[in-house]
């Protein structure tokens, strides 16, 4: 059974969602974000499909798909932070959420319930296609590719950021590391996903290869056995260290549910129950044995070295949700 909402609906005023909580409240003094507003779109659209009915859903998502319009900037970027009081803390946001808003207009293009919000995702979608080209760092060229692999955009831009995973793997896998960097930091499994999609949709064969490769050496680094067991943030993993165990991110969960499941659409072996175990660490198959989530859609913010993280906000939440409806749609 897919996941209440109860949670997510909690957190979402007439404005967005509410970044962070106090357990279960809203921390008002947060504002909002676009990277969160982007993840809400999508598991709003998500259970959409699941539940064409669901009226928390509706609210979330046509929220959700307002304020990505108007974060976007006359170039096709975006904002990223809004304070409570409905002011911009930013002249432009971080690369991060400019390609999470790419991932999340090319998925609601694709899905949006309704046509106009479909035309409309689509438009800002083709609108911030060119800031692609300049993003510095690896992990927005892969959102931004989750949103062309979701959108069916077979274009320049797709090759290109297909290209520009490819080089990365090229340049640092040797010998046992056969990853796109010298060190596995944050939403790790989103790597080898957008490049098994690119690859995919551009019908590149040896890219999918390399692909199942990274994704292959991805698992051997956040597996203890069947059990889950992501690289935390307190060190991460740096090439011929060993990996930080604490905390673990519920984001983590999430990239490893999709990027498994899009390996199990391929007809990968094994990797349907490697996605599976990888949602079952929300829900108490982790190295703690304790639930993260709750029966209004919560989830807690990590697991770390002491117990649970007791605060249920935006991203935790938001990760749990796409990764729970992930499963129910595949």
């Amino acid at each position: 059974m897919f996941p209440s909402l109860a949670h997510l609906a909690s957190l979402t005023d007439d404005v967005g969602t509410i970044q962070h909580a106090f357990g279960t409240l809203p921390n008002r003094a947060t504002g909002y974000c676009t990277d969160d507003l982007a993840r809400s779109l999508i598991a709003a659209t998500q259970h959409q499909i699941l539940d064409p009915s669901n009226a928390r859903a509706e609210r979330i998502a046509h929220t959700a798909l307002a304020f990505l319009l108007h974060a976007q900037l006359s170039d096709g970027r975006f904002h990223n932070f809004m304070s409570y009081g409905r002011e911009w803390l930013d002249d432009v946001g971080t690369e991060d959420s400019c390609g999470r808003a790419i991932w999340a207009l090319g998925y609601a293009s694709k899905y949006a319930r309704y046509p106009d919000w479909r035309e409309r995702s689509a438009a800002a979608f083709t609108r911030a296609l060119a800031s692609v080209e300049g993003f510095t760092y690896l992990r927005p060229t892969a959102y931004a590719a989750l949103g062309l692999a979701a959108a069916g955009e077979r274009s320049a831009t797709a090759s290109a950021s297909l290209a520009r995973l490819r080089e990365a793997f090229a340049e640092n896998a040797a010998g046992g590391w056969l990853w796109y960097e010298s060190r596995m930091t944050y939403d790790n499994a989103r790597l080898p996903q957008a490049h098994l999609l690119l690859a995919d949709l551009l019908c590149d064969a040896a890219a999918r290869e390399e692909a199942l490769v990274a994704l292959a050496f991805y698992r051997s680094q956040n597996f203890e056995g069947e059990l889950f067991s992501p690289i935390g943030n307190r060190g991460w993993l740096l090439r011929g260290g060993s990996k930080a165990r604490f905390d673990q991110q519920p984001l983590e969960a999430a990239a490893a549910v999709d990027a498994f499941l899009a390996a199990d659409r391929g007809g990968v072996p094994g990797a349907r129950g490697d996605a599976e175990r990888a949602l079952q660490w929300f829900y108490g198959r982790n190295v703690l044995g304790i639930p993260l989530v709750d029966d209004r859609g919560g989830c807690s913010d990590g697991v770390n070295a002491d117990g649970i993280n007791g605060n249920c906000g935006a991203e935790s939440t938001l990760a749990y949700l796409m990764a729970a409806q992930s499963w129910e749609l595949s």
